[in-house]
């Protein structure tokens, strides 16, 4: 069978947020051939983004055009389908929060889960890095809770006085918030205008002012600087003689499926997230590899990390006007800190201005249908008083068996066996789980108090761990890891893995900025063994 063979000196599997920070990193500190490869489709364009939310919120469609391969249902909790030109981020809400100093020492720190082969210090200009490149709006909380070397490249979205007003209950029960950073424009950026605070950005922002890695992809691609190659599904890496390297990786174009393609490059890198990456390493079973690619360790798929929610809604004595902005919040890293001698017990906090029951209706509580006047005054007599979203996503370590596994039962066209999901809390989170969720409800009812509110309904737990990692932890340690602190394979020197999968933990806080940073840091590395760029190009760090 002849094979299409296509040679480049970086081979980018996924085109994912982590796969753009990356790339648009590769392209301006280097002059090496990129190619990025993508089993989806390409995205929706910006101009048509306005008739594509029109049509979302006319009949319901997807604004995102075939956004995901067909046949790819997989057993166990998916975070999402989504598989095209800028991966899940192309629906993400852009929220982006650091990880704190202790996240990266739980276990030196607090004797539990385990430490990570970097400090907090050692990725802070990453974490500067990927916000100057996405455009981030903030305000930086106390120093002491929200360290960082730079200010925010945009100043934060400025406060509703919805949220103004919650900023103080807060404050009243004892709580420090400030405004929740986003990769949303406060100020024109980098081409793309200020966010208009409508509301209109779920789930999808018709005018470009939220950040997605569309936006970078189409500047490489405009000036040549990578080839993003569509509907073509990497299923295989094949290693070297000795295996020590990975010689080439076989792909199948999804159009030309009887036409396998070979791509050879100097460097491996990928950038799949944390199902499809893992997935990608133990298809990739061979006689240097019998477990899997860069599975010395056995522990590629293994320490899915993740966290969960407890939420509520408060009725407050103040009288708010929802509306203009209710997906932002105020957000503290108060409680990200352990007092010393108490329980591991971690979460962040947030607070949104809510609508909840405070809409205009037709049926009143007893069901009765209401006419002219009667309605008026319904709404006027449940807006007398406000009522605010809070949550908490609390830390959870992750066990070995949080694990993703080939399914033997299940497989996509081309006969590979699909991926298989479970996560498993460790024995310290699953003993902790009862107390975490009981401290957090605790402190709902305390801050409703404070307020003179009440909570219109008990707290509730979201058993699904949000924003998933992990299934290729780095460590510094060969035999328990899989990566090192760079995203390097341990058993591979021309492979990386980048983003989600090299977590070693899930924090309590939005994890994506944090993948962004971690690939970043590892293209920093991967510079290294390339040319360099004898052009400089402005406006992002070196």
């Amino acid at each position: 069978m002849n094979r299409r063979a296509i040679e480049t000196d970086v081979c980018i599997v996924g085109s994912g947020i982590s796969a753009a920070m990356i790339a648009e990193r590769l392209a301006r500190t280097t002059s090496a051939k990129i190619l990025v490869i993508e089993a989806g489709d390409d995205t929706v364009p910006l101009a048509q983004r306005p008739a594509a939310r029109e049509r979302f919120l006319r009949y319901n469609e997807n604004p995102w055009g075939v956004d995901h391969l067909e046949g790819y249902e997989v057993v166990g909790p998916l975070q999402s389908r989504s598989m095209q030109v800028g991966g899940l981020a192309m629906h993400w809400g852009a929220v982006t929060p650091r990880f704190s100093p202790e996240d990266f020492k739980q276990h030196s720190l607090y004797g539990v889960g385990t430490d990570w082969p970097i400090t907090y210090e050692e990725l802070d200009p990453f974490y500067q890095e990927a916000e100057e490149l996405m455009g981030v709006a903030g305000a930086q909380g106390p120093d002491d809770l929200d360290p960082r070397g730079k200010p925010f490249p945009l100043p934060a979205i400025p406060l509703t006085y919805n949220l103004e007003l919650l900023k103080k209950w807060a404050s009243s029960a004892g709580i420090v918030m400030w405004s929740q950073p986003a990769a949303k424009n406060s100020i024109p950026y980098r081409g793309r205008p200020t966010c208009c605070r409508n509301d209109t950005c779920s789930p999808i922002c018709p005018i470009g002012a939220k950040y997605s890695p569309d936006f970078t992809w189409n500047a490489l691609r405009k000036t040549n600087r990578i080839a993003l190659t569509t509907r073509m599904l990497v299923r295989k890496l094949v290693l070297s003689p000795d295996g020590k390297s990975v010689s080439h990786a076989i792909a199948v174009n999804r159009d030309r499926p009887d036409e396998p393609v070979e791509l050879h490059a100097k460097q491996f890198v990928v950038a799949a997230g944390y199902t499809w990456s893992s997935h990608l390493l133990l298809l990739s079973a061979q006689d240097k590899a019998p477990n899997g690619v860069a599975n010395s360790s056995g522990l590629v798929g293994k320490y899915l990390a993740g966290h969960r929610n407890v939420q509520t809604t408060v009725e407050l004595p103040l009288k708010l006007y929802p509306g203009m902005n209710e997906q932002h919040s105020l957000v503290t890293k108060q409680f990200m800190r352990l007092k010393s001698g108490s329980e591991y017990i971690r979460h962040d906090l947030r607070i949104w201005e809510s609508s909840s029951g405070r809409t205009a209706r037709l049926i009143d509580d007893a069901g009765a249908l209401m006419l002219g006047d009667a309605i008026l005054d319904d709404w006027r007599r449940r807006t007398r008083t406000g009522t605010a979203r809070v949550r908490a996503y609390y830390d959870v370590i992750p066990d070995r068996s949080s694990e993703l596994t080939l399914d033997a039962t299940r497989k996509n066209a081309y006969g590979d066996p699909l991926p298989k999901l479970a996560f498993r809390d460790a024995p310290e989170s699953e003993s902790m789980r009862g107390r975490t969720e009981e401290s957090i409800r605790g402190l709902f009812a305390d801050m409703a108090r404070a307020g003179n509110g009440r909570l219109l309904r008990a707290p509730t737990v979201d058993n699904f761990q949000d924003h998933p990692s992990g299934g290729c932890r780095m460590g510094n340690d060969a035999s328990s890891s899989v990566v090192d602190s760079w995203g390097r394979t341990h058993d591979h020197a021309n492979l990386f893995v980048v983003g989600a999968p090299t977590c070693v933990s899930g924090s309590c806080a939005n994890a994506t900025l944090t993948f962004c940073a971690l690939a970043l840091r590892s293209a920093r590395e991967l510079e290294k063994a390339l040319p360099r760029s004898t052009t400089t190009r402005s406006g992002t760090v070196e």
